[in-house]
């Protein structure tokens, strides 16, 4: 999850981006074999719920994308048609696009859905100590070699939440691999030199906000394990408040908490995220936000740069990162279409959370198949 900030002289359009910113199914079928060698493996069916074709059956597979890296890749749809890549966020798997991956696949593409580096099937280091492999750059390399290992020269691509922090950057880095994109929930801003994300983050909200939480390795790894993977999962996905996210020194509650889940999730969608998630820990998903301080290092060159793709970006009314100070008039007013200036639509979706292509998936389905057809 990526929540949001504001500065007075810079509007914020998310907590740990802005400041980087500002400051700075069935069980399936195995697929056909890869051009580059790979593991068949199988996850659970997706929940029922879309309206979209059984035929659309999703299959899985270990891609190898760089030294140590393997992505787990979930696939839907016939070979050879337009490819549309999905990423995921935090805390989510290839699971939060189950939905969209059948419509797309219905509707003539190929979703290519990656546990993306730290995440569930996928590999990638996953020391608390060492996040620095966690960098734009090194998740932008990771996919860029997929694309590669899938013969795909250039894809659509639809992101939500640190998903779509990443599919800006491989706008930025990698425009030439991108055929439109599709954004959800973090609108693009651009780096300034001022100061380090983190920094500025603390000084915003200070220590207790949860991305200065994350950055002591292994505390908020504690925590989590105190509560429990289900709960820390239930907490994160049930959040609906529009204010920022607090995990307080003293405890982030009881293990005893009672959280219903919200309506647009089903207990056997929370066991499959928990099953992974318990696997894995979490500590992939949190360097992340422990590597933001060196993303920002690393990308100097690219401070006030623009995305030159076409976008369509879509968020929901009571999604924390659209109730921010200033983020609203940036957003309508020109400061995003200044950066981004092939915007070509911005959606703002009534009642409707943080985790929207899963809250509403059915219409955000809808969304990403009209914006990619334009260009087919």
């Amino acid at each position: 999850m990526v929540p949001s900030r504001s500065i007075a002289r810079l509007p914020m359009v998310t907590g740990c981006l802005r400041e980087l910113c500002s400051s700075c199914c069935p069980w399936s079928e195995p697929s056909s074999p890869p051009p580059k060698p790979t593991t068949s493996t199988m996850a659970p069916a997706p929940a029922t719920g879309d309206d979209v074709s059984a035929a659309a059956a999703i299959s899985h597979r270990t891609v190898e994308v760089g030294a140590g890296v393997r992505l787990h890749v979930a696939e839907a749809g016939p070979a050879g048609a337009p490819a549309v890549l999905l990423l995921h966020g935090f805390p989510e798997l290839w699971y939060t696009w189950r939905h969209q991956m059948r419509a797309l696949a219905a509707a003539g593409y190929r979703a290519v859905a990656p546990d993306l580096r730290g995440y569930g099937g996928s590999s990638g280091a996953a020391s608390a100590e060492d996040p620095g492999q966690f960098t734009a750059l090194h998740v932008v390399g990771d996919l860029v070699a997929l694309l590669d290992a899938l013969g795909e020269k250039k894809v659509f691509v639809a992101a939500h939440d640190w998903g779509a922090l990443t599919a800006w950057s491989l706008c930025l880095f990698r425009a030439d691999r991108v055929r439109a994109l599709v954004a959800l929930s973090v609108a693009y801003t651009p780096r300034s030199a001022a100061r380090r994300p983190v920094d500025g983050l603390r000084a915003l909200f200070g220590d207790e906000y949860y991305i200065c939480r994350i950055q002591e390795p292994g505390a908020i790894e504690a925590e989590f394990a105190r509560l429990g993977t289900e709960l820390v999962l239930r907490k994160f996905l049930s959040y609906r408040s529009t204010g920022p996210l607090f995990i307080p020194k003293s405890g982030w509650g009881s293990p005893d908490d009672q959280v219903p889940l919200p309506s647009w999730l089903t207990e056997e969608d929370l066991k499959y995220y928990t099953s992974e998630f318990e696997k894995t820990g979490f500590t992939g998903g949190l360097n992340y936000y422990r590597a933001l301080n060196k993303t920002w290092e690393l990308t100097s060159s690219w401070t006030s740069a623009e995305i030159n793709v076409p976008v369509k970006f879509i968020i929901g009314d009571l999604d924390l990162t659209y109730h921010t100070p200033g983020i609203q008039d940036f957003i309508h007013k020109g400061g995003f279409k200044k950066f981004v200036p092939l915007l070509d639509d911005v959606v703002v979706m009534k009642d409707v959370g943080h985790f929207i292509n899963e809250e509403k998936p059915k219409e955000v389905s809808e969304h990403i198949i009209n914006f990619i057809n334009k260009f087919n």
